[in-house]
């Protein structure tokens, strides 16, 4: 194996996305994704057992795509890289499984990568070698965590995380109560840009003192975050309007809960990186494409003197690239591979970069 540039061949099935990546050290060659998410909009949400069959039937014409765009073959790959957790049970195990096979049949070393700190790993394909004293903000259907990254190889540390609904989770309930369908980050973020953000002052989840304490005193959450309050917040809003006959102000309601979600994400995120000397922040996950947070971290980043990197809209999203990326930086740190003796973990802790 060539661990200076080893190749690698990422796998992701943590949700509804069947991703297959290749890389070359820090080189994108490939990042191949089949989505089921078509499959879910009736249901307004993701139904594993379907994200799980549609991973059955996506993986070989996804790794036939993947090898055919990157120009390799199997036999040419240093090695194999799968999400082992977190994510939904079912999902994680029909990747796990595939990844088993291939490197069983290929004699190929395999390692079983943490889904989040992959959701960091990516930016290395974005932007190069990650800087030292980094944060990272990681926001998506099913996560928003705050994690400080000593060592992408082998120290990740979890600072904050919310304790009920991801904002992306949120996004997606809002959403629902607006008439808006789903997936709810996108059609939000579109008809908020025509909506007042200040029209309703929905509440912000775990900022009181209460909740926060002090740098010298922190509180239990100071860097948690908290949006089931807030989808509560906007369902009574929405029962009141109709409760009095009046057409519903969706515009309005959705820059407004929009507001209170970035609001808070970015404060604290900046909160933790001031306070634990991080002057490097990540953003990723599925919502960091959202248009409003983009802005509002990049404006308080600069206002802290923070330099902030986001990875193209392409690899915040699931996908397998960031799973082989992750991988590529284990090998040329010369972390030992997994092997095949694991099984997938669906509350992987972000402190297990590799099982």
């Amino acid at each position: 194996m060539t661990s200076a540039a080893p190749l690698v061949l990422g796998i992701e099935s943590s949700c509804d996305e069947t991703g297959i990546g290749i890389v070359r050290g820090t080189e994108l060659l490939a990042n191949t994704v089949s989505s089921s998410m078509d499959e879910h909009v009736r249901f307004g949400g993701v139904i594993p057992e379907i994200a799980s069959r549609a991973h059955l039937e996506a993986f070989v014409p996804t790794l036939e795509e993947a090898l055919s765009t990157a120009g390799v073959t199997l036999a040419d790959v240093d090695a194999l890289a799968v999400t082992s957790g977190p994510g939904l049970s079912g999902a994680l195990m029909v990747g796990v499984a595939a990844a088993k096979a291939l490197a069983l049949a290929s004699g190929k070393p395999l390692y079983a990568i943490n889904h989040l700190v992959a959701h960091v790993g990516v930016g290395v394909l974005d932007g190069g070698a990650l800087p030292d004293r980094l944060g990272a903000l990681l926001v998506s259907g099913g996560h928003t965590e705050i994690l400080r990254v000593n060592s992408l190889a082998s120290d990740v540390e979890l600072l904050g995380a919310t304790i009920d609904d991801a904002a992306g989770e949120a996004y997606d309930k809002v959403a629902r109560l607006l008439g808006l369908g789903y997936p709810g980050g996108p059609a939000i973020d579109k008809i908020a840009r025509e909506g007042d953000p200040k029209a309703i002052r929905f509440p912000r989840g775990l900022t009181l003192p209460k909740f926060t304490g002090t740098p010298e005193s922190p509180g239990n959450h100071r860097y948690d975050f908290s949006f089931s309050g807030l989808k509560t917040a906007v369902a009574r809003c929405v029962e009141q309007y109709r409760a009095r006959g009046e057409e519903l102000p969706v515009a309005d309601i959705a820059a407004s809960f929009q507001e209170a979600v970035v609001d808070v994400v970015t404060k604290k995120a900046i909160m933790a990186c001031t306070e634990h000397g991080l002057d490097n922040l990540l953003l990723g996950g599925g919502v960091a494409a959202n248009s409003r947070l983009r802005e509002l971290l990049a404006a308080r980043c600069a206002s802290a003197g923070i330099t902030l990197r986001v990875p193209r809209i392409g690899l915040c999203t699931d996908n397998g690239a960031m799973v082989a990326a992750l991988a590529a930086q284990l090998v040329i740190a010369g972390v030992e591979p997994t092997g095949i003796e694991f099984s997938a973990d669906s509350g992987q802790p972000v402190s297990s970069i590799s099982l």
